[in-house]
């Protein structure tokens, strides 16, 4: 008896095969339009009068966008772009797919050329002023006289190539010319310049500053040449110095032929700087951006403070053995206070003798008294 399952697959895969045929009679591709023109969209090879469906992005389109079975978009903008399918009927048979992509053509090229590891060659760099939301794509073209040079593609970033020099110190010019074409459109834009003029180190790297010991007035700054420059024996550098302290926008400036450290000599005490440095070949080419910004503070001297020593005695100690500690002397009084004792006995002295005259004379006639005398008190008089 013959194996029922095999028959089963070869129906399931039979259904596969016939639906994968009647879904797949297509014409799918990528449509490109400007933004603000009005697009029409035909349903593959069905006629103006089929009854068709059209979905955006998996969502029913109203009728009134229907032109028969032409699909009619007015003034389309960004928010278009996405996969439109029309489909055939109540059947719902895939009959046209394409992916609406608006975008506008590309304005003119921003070009720029230059060498920072000046003699070995020099690179270009583009990019465009505006976004175009479609793809593009850039072609560059660099000739030097009647030679024309390959423009190396670099892997990062990618609208970057670089060209070697083959004869150092020409005269003869360079002409770098950079189209950039999408499908609503190209342009281009051109250069022409000698190796000397675009001549333009990297900024210098590690640059330190830091105060000077014992000088509120001095900064002390450092660097290194850029290391992309490959031979500053043979082609130095020279430097450009800018600084000032944050309460101030004006910056000073000092340029250097040589060295790669300076101190600044004239800052303000105890007040914070912002630092660059800037290079340029000695001879040819223009300076470099400015270095990666450093802050520094000119020396301070740290305040002095003042300690008092404070014996402490603990209580219970004094306490326990204060019989056996020799205690101190009290202080000697002032001399004021030493004389007054004596000066009031002085006084006391001469009141008492006072008061026992008056009282002899009382008892003795020589005055009024309401008392009797005293007997045996008064001296008898002598008899005449």
């Amino acid at each position: 008896m013959a194996n029922p399952i095999p028959s089963a697959c070869c129906v399931v895969l039979a259904v596969v095969v016939v639906y994968a045929q009647r879904h797949s009679q297509q014409d799918s591709h990528i449509q490109y339009e400007r933004v603000g023109a009005d697009v029409t969209m035909k349903c593959g090879s069905m006629d103006w009068d089929a009854a068709v469906t059209w979905t955006a992005n998996g969502t029913d389109i109203d009728d009134s966008h229907l032109n028969g079975s032409y699909l009619i978009l007015k003034n389309v903008d960004l928010t278009q772009s996405g996969q439109y399918s029309c489909y055939e009927g109540s059947s719902w048979h895939l009959k046209y797919q394409t992916n609406l992509r608006v975008g506008v053509p590309p304005k003119e090229p921003v070009l720029m050329c230059r060498s920072n590891n000046y003699p070995k060659g020099f690179y270009c760099s583009w990019h465009l002023p505006s976004p175009t939301y479609i793809p593009n794509s850039f072609n560059i073209s660099v000739i030097h006289g009647t030679r024309e040079m390959v423009c190396e593609k670099d892997i990062f970033p990618k609208n970057r190539c670089h060209i070697r020099y083959l004869q150092l110190f020409s005269t003869v010019k360079y002409k770098v010319t950079l189209t950039v074409t999408n499908a609503l459109g190209k342009n281009s834009t051109t250069l022409t310049f000698d190796e000397f003029a675009i001549v333009k180190p990297d900024p210098p790297e590690s640059v330190v500053a830091k105060p000077v010991p014992n000088n509120p007035r001095r900064l002390e700054v450092s660097w290194q040449n850029p290391s992309s420059w490959p031979d500053p024996e043979s082609f130095p550098l020279k430097f450009f110095l800018r600084y000032r302290p944050l309460i101030l926008d004006q910056w000073q400036h000092v340029e250097l032929s040589d060295g790669t450290s300076h101190t600044i000599t004239d800052a303000y005490a105890g007040k914070e700087y912002i630092i660059q440095v800037a290079a340029k070949d000695n001879d040819i080419g223009t300076w470099s951006d400015w270095s990666v910004a450093v802050h520094a503070t000119p020396w301070t001297e740290e305040p002095k403070h003042l300690t008092t020593e404070i014996q402490i005695i603990d209580p219970h100690l004094s306490q326990r053995s204060g019989d056996n500690l020799p205690q101190p002397p009290p202080p000697p009084p002032p001399h004021s206070l030493r004389t007054l004792p004596v000066l009031s006995l002085f006084i006391s002295s001469i009141l008492h003798t006072l008061r026992t005259y008056h009282a002899s004379r009382h008892r003795c006639g020589g005055g009024q008294s309401h008392h009797p005398p005293s007997r045996g008190t008064c001296p008898k008089k002598p008899r005449r």
